[in-house]
C-alpha cells in the first residue's frame, strides 16, 4: 500500500500536493490529518468524495510499503505516522519547498527546491508527463499554488510557479472558485447575507437549467452585495441566481448567470433595468410590483426562453456493479479496489435491497466483522432517481439527504448510478 500524507493544520498547498501525488502514482491513497485550515475544511466538506482521500485513523499500517510526504520534512508534523518511522523496509519519498527548514525524515528519494509552492514541483512533473487534468483537480491545485505564492506576488515566487499556473488554467482551473475559498466574505453583514441566501434560496429546474430565487429585506445597505451574490451562485452550483432585495421604498433585483440560455441583461431590460449576458440589475418602486410578482415575471420569461438541456441519463455510469446480500465485507472491499469504485448496490431478485459505500467500511472495528455479510452493514433506505431528472434536481437531493450515490431507475429496473463526484465533474466541466 502506498500512502501520501502531509502536515497537520493542512493548508491548500499541502492538500493540493497530496492530491497531485495520487494522480502521479495510480493506486496511492491520500491521508489528510484531522486538523486542517478553516478554508480547507470548508472545501473538503463539499469536495472530499471527489478525491482518493482518507484520514489517519483509517490506515492499516501493516499494509504500508511506501510513504510519500509532501510540504514538510519533519516527522513531528505528521499525524499518527510514528508507527512507520523506524520501518527500515519502508520506501519514503519527499516533495517539499521548505529547503531552509532542517528536517528529520530520511527519504529514499526526494525533490526539494526553493520555489513558491510544493504543488509547483508536482505540476512540473505532471506537465512533463503530458498529463491532462480535470477542471476540479486543476482548481484545487491552483488554490494551493495561489495561497502559497500570494497569487504569484510573494518574493519567493518563481517563473516555474507562473508556468504552473498557466498549465492549470489551460486545464480548466476555475478562478471564481479559487477566489471564493481564498477570499471568503469577511465582513459580518456580508457573511450573514451569504449564509441567508444559501439557506433560503429557492432552486428550480427549468429544462435542465438550475435557477435560484431569493427574496431578502435589508435593514441597511451591504457593501459589494453583488459580489456576494456571485459567490453564492458559484457555491450553490446553480446556473443562474436572482436576488430580490427590498430596501426603503424600492425593490432591487440583481441577477447572475453562467449559461448562454439565461441572458441577464435581456431579463433586466424587461424590468426597466439592464446589464449584459452574465450580470445585470433593475430597480422597481414598491407600489408597482411585489417581490413575488417580480419573481413570477422573471420565471415566466425564463420558461419561454430556455430549451431542454442535460439530464441524468447523460451523466450516469452503467452498467451498475452490484452484489448479493450474502457477500462478505472482505469481498466488498476487494471488489471496490478491483473496480475502483466507492459504492456498490446490493440486489436481491433484481430489486434494490441496499447500498454499501466506502465510508461504511469504517464501522468495521474487529477482524471477524470482515467475514460478515454485507446485509449487516448496508444502508437499506436507498433513494433512487429517474433518468429524466436534471443535474440541479439531483444535486439538491444529494445536499438535503447528505448522500453520495444515487441509483437511476427506469420502469422498475436499475439502469445506472450517479455519484456526488459525477455531479462535481459536470459542474466544473461547464465552468471551465
Amino acid at each position: 500500500m502506498h500512502i501520501v500524507t502531509t502536515h497537520k493544520n493542512t493548508d491548500f498547498d499541502a492538500l493540493a500536493s497530496t492530491i497531485a501525488v495520487t494522480l502521479l502514482c495510480p493506486g496511492a491513497v491520500g491521508v489528510i490529518p484531522h486538523a486542517t485550515n478553516r478554508n480547507v475544511e470548508q472545501f473538503l466538506s463539499t469536495h472530499k468524495t471527489a478525491f482518493n482521500l482518507i484520514q489517519p485513523g483509517e490506515v492499516d499500517f501493516s499494509r504500508v510499503r511506501e510513504l510519500t510526504v509532501v510540504d514538510t520534512n519533519q516527522w513531528s508534523r505528521l499525524e499518527r505516522m510514528e508507527k512507520l518511522k523506524n520501518n527500515d523496509q519502508l520506501k519514503i519519498n519527499l516533495w517539499d519547498h521548505h529547503i531552509s527548514v532542517v528536517g528529520d525524515i530520511d527519504a529514499t528519494w526526494q525533490c526539494q527546491q526553493q520555489i513558491g509552492a510544493t504543488v509547483t514541483l508536482l505540476l512540473l512533473e505532471l506537465e512533463q508527463r503530458k498529463m491532462t487534468l480535470s477542471p476540479l483537480d486543476s482548481t484545487v491545485m491552483l488554490l494551493g499554488l495561489y495561497e502559497d505564492t500570494g497569487r504569484l506576488s510573494f518574493p519567493s515566487t518563481t517563473a516555474d510557479d507562473a508556468r504552473a499556473a498557466a498549465y492549470l488554467l489551460d486545464n480548466g482551473a476555475d478562478l471564481h472558485v479559487a477566489n471564493f475559498f481564498l477570499n471568503p466574505p469577511y465582513e459580518k453583514d456580508q457573511q450573514e447575507a451569504l449564509f441567508t441566501m444559501m439557506q433560503e434560496t429557492e432552486i428550480l429546474d427549468l429544462h435542465g437549467v438550475s435557477v435560484g430565487f431569493n427574496q431578502m429585506q435589508l435593514q441597511q445597505k451591504i457593501p459589494e452585495l453583488s459580489s456576494v451574490i456571485q459567490l453564492c451562485r458559484r457555491v450553490m452550483g446553480v446556473d443562474a441566481l436572482f436576488v430580490l432585495l427590498k430596501y426603503g421604498d424600492r425593490h432591487t433585483v440583481i441577477g447572475r448567470s453562467a449559461v448562454d440560455d439565461i441572458h441577464i441583461g435581456n431579463i433586466m431590460k424587461n424590468l426597466g433595468g439592464g446589464g449584459h449576458s452574465g450580470a445585470g440589475s433593475a430597480s422597481i418602486k414598491n407600489g408597482e410590483k411585489t417581490s413575488q410578482e417580480i419573481r413570477d415575471d422573471i420565471l415566466s420569461f425564463l420558461k419561454k426562453n430556455i430549451s431542454r438541456g442535460i439530464t441524468i441519463a447523460d451523466l450516469m455510469s452503467f452498467p451498475v456493479i452490484s452484489i448479493s446480500a450474502e457477500t462478505s465485507m472482505h469481498r466488498v472491499q476487494e471488489i471496490m479496489e478491483e473496480k475502483n469504485v466507492r459504492g456498490l448496490l446490493v440486489m436481491e431478485q433484481e430489486k434494490i435491497a441496499g447500498i454499501i459505500v466506502l465510508w461504511d467500511l469504517k464501522r468495521l472495528k474487529k477482524t471477524r466483522q470482515w467475514a460478515s455479510p454485507v446485509k449487516a452493514f448496508m444502508s437499506r433506505d436507498v433513494t433512487t432517481i429517474s433518468p429524466e431528472m436534471s443535474p440541479a434536481e439531483v444535486t439538491k437531493i444529494i445536499m438535503e439527504k447528505e448522500i453520495g450515490y444515487l441509483p437511476v431507475v427506469h420502469d422498475g429496473k436499475v439502469i445506472g448510478i450517479v455519484t456526488r463526484t459525477d455531479l462535481l465533474s459536470f459542474y466544473y466541466g461547464l465552468q471551465s
